[in-house]
């Protein structure tokens, strides 16, 4: 095998020490083609594991032919059997269509019941061909069990893709705890609207199935400077500091953007899940956000959450706005760890 592709250089693993983490094994899983999640999960696992005590293995799309990451190749993650011995799985992948073996390890992890969290279009994770054994979890899936309706984003986390609720690149997202939410150890050392994001809400049908439990609401802004380039602005011209549009429709009701979703697989164990829409790499240099996903890291493996969770970044930290086409070219994993 040539050295590009040789296992070992096809993820990252990022060892976890003392800490409350200490001995417990996260799997971030990343590939998708517009919000950079090949550079947002390797700098998360690096928090987890360097401030934390978690051992993470981040993986990612892989080109065969040349080792590198590519995230419009949809059709192989290489690694995915570190879920076999996975205490959490994070994904945030986006109309995937992988093969049988590699779908095995998702599917025996999730029928264990083990928790899940996941990241902006993992409602969307899968689109799996209808002639394969895992169709399924495809996010459109209309077949036989009914419990897969929707398919993986609906039956895991409680929905799957709708629309865009606010306006893609020109509204971003304010983070506003819900109600009855203020005294929930998955807020803990946030304050509402403390969380912010460039990426735009996501619809959902409301009211959420099942126990669906909504965390943080998403409050629609809108911008007030002028609309800017990515090469120059990787915000777009939004700023934390916008405002809601007086009596927008969009604000009434928000639709929930993080929530907790008990799942359960047919013939499966049950288990829990969380799902927050936001996520873009861009969206994690809001340390709040980033504070969230660790307080729900404790949360989904029965730790206590800290009153205020380490979130500083590790290393550095640039990470590319969101768009389609604009991941960068020629990098391995190597390059983020």
């Amino acid at each position: 095998m040539a050295q590009c592709c040789r296992a070992e250089n096809l993820w990252n693993v990022y060892p976890g020490g003392n800490g409350p983490g200490m001995g417990k094994n996260i799997v971030l899983i990343s590939g998708d083609e517009e919000y950079r999640s090949e550079e947002g999960l390797p700098e998360l696992a690096k928090i987890l594991s360097q401030r934390h005590g978690f051992t993470c293995t981040v993986l990612f799309a892989i080109d065969p032919k040349t080792g590198n990451i590519n995230p419009e190749t949809l059709n192989n993650i290489p690694g995915l059997a570190a879920l076999d011995s996975a205490d959490l799985m994070i994904i945030q992948t986006r109309f995937r269509d992988l093969p049988d073996d590699q779908m095995k390890h998702i599917d025996d992890y999730l029928m264990a019941g083990k928790p899940v969290i996941g990241l902006r279009t993992a409602t969307h994770a899968f689109q799996i061909a209808a002639d394969k054994a895992y169709a399924r979890y495809s996010w459109d899936f209309n077949g036989k069990p009914e419990q897969w309706t929707q398919g993986f984003g609906r039956l895991v986390f409680g929905e799957t893709w709708i629309a865009h609720h606010g306006a893609h690149k020109s509204e971003s997202t304010r983070g506003i705890i819900a109600p009855g939410q203020a005294n929930s150890p998955l807020v803990n050392g946030i304050q509402s609207g403390e969380i912010w994001g460039p990426t735009d809400v996501y619809a959902v049908r409301l009211p959420l199935p099942g126990d669906a439990q909504p965390i943080i609401l998403g409050q629609v802004l809108e911008r007030k400077g002028p609309a800017m380039k990515p090469e120059i602005d990787p915000f777009y011209g939004m700023r934390p500091t916008d405002e809601a549009k007086p009596d927008d429709p969009k604000n009434s009701p928000m639709m929930p953007i993080a929530w907790l979703h008990s799942y359960q697989l047919p013939d499966g164990k049950p288990g829990q899940a969380f799902i927050t829409t936001m996520g873009a790499s861009i969206d994690l240099t809001n340390a709040a956000l980033r504070r969230l996903l660790v307080n729900v890291t404790y949360h989904l493996l029965k730790l206590p959450v800290p009153a205020k969770a380490n979130v500083d970044i590790v290393g550095k930290f640039n990470p590319s706005t969101f768009g389609f086409g604009g991941y960068k070219k020629g990098r391995k994993p190597a390059d983020y760890r």
